[in-house]
Parts: C-alpha cells; structure tokens; sequence
C-alpha cells in the first residue's frame, strides 16, 4: 500500500486529468477518471450512471454548457483530503473561467474516491449548490 503523500501525488494527478479533460473538452478524457457505477448529485439531483456511454452523454452535454459560456480554463484548490486505505473523500474549490480569465462558474465539489488496480477513480460527486 502506498504511503499518504504517494496517494495525494496520485489523487492531484487524476484530478490534473480530470481538469485538462474539461479544458480540453474530451469527453472521453473525463469519463475515464470514473469508476462505475458512479453517482453524480447536482442540483439536488442524484444520478446514478451505470457505464461510460450513460456518463459521456452528460459529460457532452456539460461541456456544450462550457462552449456556450466560453469556458477556457479550469482550477481548482484542494480544500480537504481523507485518505482510508483504497478510498479518499476530496472537496475541492473549483473556478472555470474564460479567455480573458473572468471567473464563469465558481463552486465546490465532494468527491468520494476508489482505488482498483492501482489507478484513482471517482465514484462519487456531491456539487454544493451556489
């Protein structure tokens, strides 16, 4: 088992993917930093995505909201880290923000993590509504 500071390396380095997937606006990118099944709540909406065609058809359908909004960018700050053996509970501060660098949306997400095989996937999001 990897020791705490391996895994907030590997946790930093899936949520890296995970922006440079939105940035880059590849769908397939995103999807694949999800295990599944996996639960997004939104919106005080949970949805329960069973495979990756289920998840890409909404990751697609975000990123059209991103395109619309001239999103450009996305950062974030890690605001904790619970690490328990092969699961690890992130809430992470996110900005995603236009060319001109103006803040498009601000908020924090939840992320309940699962390590299988070696790789860090989400299994979990909580988005706190704004």
């Amino acid at each position: 088992m990897s020791d705490e500071s391996d895994v907030e390396l590997q946790l930093s380095e899936l949520f890296d993917r995970y922006a440079d997937g939105y940035d880059d606006y590849d769908a397939a990118a995103i999807v694949d930093c999800f295990a599944f099944p996996c639960v997004v709540w939104q919106m005080d909406q949970g949805h329960v995505f069973a495979d990756i065609e289920e998840l890409t058809e909404n990751i697609d359908a975000l990123l059209e909201v991103h395109r619309e909004n001239g999103v450009t960018q996305s950062t974030y700050e890690v605001i904790s880290t619970h690490i328990s053996g092969t699961t690890a509970h992130v809430t992470l501060d996110w900005q995603q923000e236009d060319d001109d660098g103006e803040a498009v949306f601000d908020f924090t997400c939840h992320y309940t993590v699962i390590q299988i095989d070696d790789a860090w996937r989400i299994m979990n999001i909580v988005n706190e509504p704004a």
